[in-house]
């Protein structure tokens, strides 16, 4: 089983294109419209290649929760790349800074970014296919 999507409620669908854009310039944007969700009008679209995307939806009204807090929610979610400096300078030119840097090993390199909508957002590159290395706690 491989995660197909994540649908993400945000407030303002071109800015987080700036950011999800920079981080997967091989992605575009698969299709869009208007609806309502819950009686909410909003914009949507999917922004991914053929087999996965993130679903943005732009009805959002309120801040993030707190990611040092305890409010129950999403903590981060990840993805995998296979070239993490490229990835970090994309970003960096189009003006978002590193949050935190994570693993910087043999096995693996792991950074983490804070995207215009405060999910927080982690970029990994394994240096290795073993997993029992990969998976390493």
């Amino acid at each position: 089983m491989i995660l197909e999507h994540i649908n993400l409620v945000i407030k303002d669908i071109p800015r987080a294109l700036e950011f999800y854009q920079a981080a997967f310039p091989h992605w575009q944007v698969r299709g869009g419209g208007k609806s309502e969700w819950y009686g909410k009008p909003r914009n949507w679209i999917h922004f991914g290649d053929d087999y996965n995307y993130i679903s943005f939806s732009d009805h959002g009204k309120r801040e993030n929760r707190d990611l040092k807090g305890d409010q129950v929610g999403l903590a981060h979610f990840a993805y995998r790349v296979d070239n993490i400096s490229a990835l970090i300078t994309r970003l960096e030119s189009a003006g978002f800074e590193i949050a935190i840097n994570g693993a910087q090993d043999s096995t693996q390199k792991s950074v983490y970014f804070i995207d215009p909508d405060g999910f927080e957002v982690e970029f990994v590159q394994y240096l290795t296919d073993i997993p029992s290395e990969r998976n390493k706690y």
